[in-house]
């Protein structure tokens, strides 16, 4: 190792002319001479025309360009990022070369701690002094010695309990004392950190630094000025991916930038926020951030002014992940995807929190950027841990709620957290000045999977009528209509034939198979006395109607309006038994079906129910003046007086219905006609056939 006399230099390159990268440069020295590279000193002029030069080139013979050797990437830019954090410093690399101080470096990131020791092994201290970490300190000592302590975290005894005996020591016999950690509050020695003069912090990689690190890898400097975005989001390892010494400094910022524009946080291949549909409230909020963001980075705002925290809620499948993609490509800045998923597939406890900090420091270098937490119920509520987990994953949660506050350090990061549970969620996450504001994304409605369907055929089908589709969808997400339409156009290629919308409603039904053609008449008859009645008593206000793989289904609001007695609620039920009126009095009293009772939501449990409540609950019934509690309720249905007044209220509707389907018999058969050849009626086409016969709004 060379004598401090060489981080003292007379020679510069231009570079460094205009530059405050002199130790940077007489690092990579030191490196490369340490490494036996064949390589000019970085130091010298840099001019191929001085003939002082031409000397040396010629003295330094000509070796096999196969058998020589150059620094490696991630060396060369940890080596100008510490030096550079030395530099804030005035006169520390001579204290560090001939003194005793005391320091501790933070990286931010695990990967780079070795290097940096390495780096300050080869480069910082003089040849004459020994460097020994930890437990090591406290063997025999021959010479001068520094104490360094190498924590990545990722050990047990990276703690701040752990070696405070060794710093006394140290301090004793006046040695060198550096520590090197992601964190070093939480990984170096306490009393360490209580006495270091100075807490230098790993800087970012600029411009000038890649430019260095090429020069020190292939001999050679970039000639132009660097993409800002590419220096925004290059990090170590990735300039160690792409640097070669046998290329041209263009070949490896073509290379880096390919590496770059790989990379997740700029993937711009799918939607932005504005194309999509079924999103509601958290599309509006969205847009408003995107706005406010290319605000921000026209120095027009505040990030004080800015909504910088957001928790989605939604079921599996609705598009979350979708969300913040998009979102990020309408706000036009960079995304950071992660998971507790991730976070959680390291081996040990301090892997895990180390995945979370790098999960926030790359969101900060970013900035503005977007830090995106998936599967956020992943991590306990700190209230229902119990047993020997409850150190575990209050370890886990008070680093979130760390991060999360030490996004006010660097300005520009929004975090958006995704969950299936908000209830899920440790109440601390969700207060003020972190994820403060929850959103929940639902399954989208039929005029929504319209919208999605449309956006994943893309061209495909221009004039296909899509709502047929989307009611025979209802329930999926926005993931299954992606699937379904993939699925359709391979099957369709497969057979070799025109892709068609029933290709879709294949898929989507799968194994299914439409209603049977008489079936197909039961359930549009059915589904009609229900439009019918409701309108005649003006209690039913329908939105759509549809035939399903199954039945039929009535989109609409029943509203009594402001007939909040017992004939209002009494309408509300001859309005649930009219489709079984209008099976028996238009089909015949042998063919009435099942279905105004199947299951638990059908339209007699609907009707019983509220003859019960009129009994036991409203106080409108023969029971008189009562109201029972919910537990007893239903007990009630067994009390033989009660179940008989129950009985003959819901026979009375049930003729009265009987009584409108026989007077607006033909508005229900043209109701049926249509739903039956169509599969499905908008309200438009509803109101129009009730308007022509004299019910409905007109009426």
């Amino acid at each position: 190792m060379e004598t401090d006399d060489r981080v003292a230099a007379t020679a510069l390159s231009p570079a460094t002319k205009t530059s405050s990268d002199l130790l940077a440069r007489a690092f990579l020295d030191i490196l490369a001479r340490a490494a036996g590279a064949e390589a000019k000193p970085l130091l010298r002029s840099g001019d191929p025309t001085d003939p002082i030069e031409q000397l040396l080139d010629d003295l330094s013979g000509s070796a096999d360009p196969d058998n020589q050797t150059s620094i490696r990437p991630d060396i060369a830019a940890v080596a100008i990022l510490t030096a550079r954090a030395i530099e804030t410093v005035p006169g520390l690399i001579k204290e560090l070369r001939r003194g005793n101080p005391v320091i501790t470096i933070a990286t931010h990131d695990a990967e780079l701690v070795a290097l940096v020791a390495e780096v300050l092994h080869e480069c910082a201290f003089g040849s004459d002094i020994q460097v020994l970490q930890g437990r090591q300190y406290g063997s025999s000592r021959q010479q001068r010695t520094a104490l360094a302590f190498v924590r990545d975290g990722t050990e047990n005894g990276d703690k701040p309990e752990k070696g405070n005996d060794t710093v006394a020591s140290a301090l004793h016999a006046q040695s060198p004392i550096i520590g090197i950690a992601p964190e070093p509050r939480r990984h170096l020695p306490r009393d360490l950190m209580r006495t270091a003069e100075h807490h230098l912090v790993l800087g970012e990689i600029d411009e000038r630094a890649i430019a260095l690190v090429i020069e020190a890898v292939t001999g050679h400097a970039p000639c132009g000025a660097i993409d800002p975005e590419l220096v925004r989001a290059a990090d170590v390892g990735d300039l160690q991916l792409a640097v070669r010494k046998r290329q041209t400094p263009d070949e490896c910022l073509k290379r880096l930038d390919e590496i770059i524009r790989n990379k997740d946080i700029f993937d711009d291949s799918g939607p932005r926020l504005e194309e999509l549909a079924g999103y509601g409230a958290a599309k509006d909020w969205g847009l408003n951030l995107a706005a406010d963001l290319a605000a921000y980075k026209r120095g027009h705002l505040d990030w004080a002014a800015i909504d910088k925290g957001l928790l989605l809620d939604g079921p599996p499948g609705v598009g979350k992940t979708q969300y913040a993609k998009a979102l990020a490509r309408s706000a036009g800045v960079p995304i950071v995807a992660t998971s507790v998923a991730d976070w959680n597939a390291a081996s040990y406890l301090s892997g895990t929190l180390q995945a979370m900090r790098t999960a926030f420091v790359q969101a900060r270098r970013l900035t503005p950027s977007i830090l995106f937490i998936d599967e956020l119920d992943g991590i306990s509520d700190r209230a229902r841990l119990r047993g020997e987990y409850v150190e575990y994953w209050s370890q886990i949660v008070n680093l979130l709620l760390e991060l999360l506050a030490g996004i006010d350090d660097r300005p520009g990061v929004v975090v958006i957290g995704a969950t299936n549970h908000a209830d899920r969620i440790d109440p601390a996450i969700r207060r003020a000045g972190r994820l403060d504001r929850t959103i929940s994304i639902e399954r989208p409605g039929t005029d929504d999977l319209c919208e999605i369907i449309r956006f994943y055929l893309k061209n495909d089908l221009p004039e296909a009528d899509l709502m047929p589709l989307a009611l025979a969808a209802r329930g999926g997400t926005g993931a299954d209509v992606e699937a379904w339409v993939r699925r359709a156009r391979s099957n369709a290629r497969r057979g070799n034939r025109a892709f068609t919308s029933h290709d879709i409603l294949q898929e989507i039904r799968g194994q299914q198979v439409g209603l049977p053609h008489d079936l197909r008449n039961v359930v549009s008859i059915h589904e009609a006395g229900h439009i019918v009645v409701g309108a005649a008593l003006r209690c039913y206000e329908p939105k759509m109607v549809w035939l399903t793989e199954t039945g039929g289904l009535t989109s609409g609001q029943m509203n009594m309006g402001n007939d909040l007695t017992l004939r209002g609620l009494e309408h509300v039920m001859t309005t649930l038994l009219a489709g079984r009126a209008a099976e028996k009095l238009l089909l015949g009293a042998q063919e009435v079906t099942i279905g105004a009772g199947l299951g638990d939501t059908s339209d007699l449990m609907k009707a019983t129910q509220i003859a019960l409540d009129i009994e036991v609950r409203f106080g409108l019934g023969q029971s008189g003046l009562v109201q029972l509690p919910d537990a007893s309720r239903e007990a009630m249905l067994h009390n033989q007086t009660t179940l008989a007044a129950i009985r003959q209220r819901l026979d009375r509707c049930h003729l009265y219905a009987e009584t409108i389907v026989q007077l607006h018999c033909p508005a229900i058969l043209e109701i049926a006609s249509a739903l039956r050849n169509n599969g499905y009626l908008e309200r438009a086409a509803i109101v129009e056939v009730l308007q022509h016969h004299n019910l409905g709004e007109s009426d």
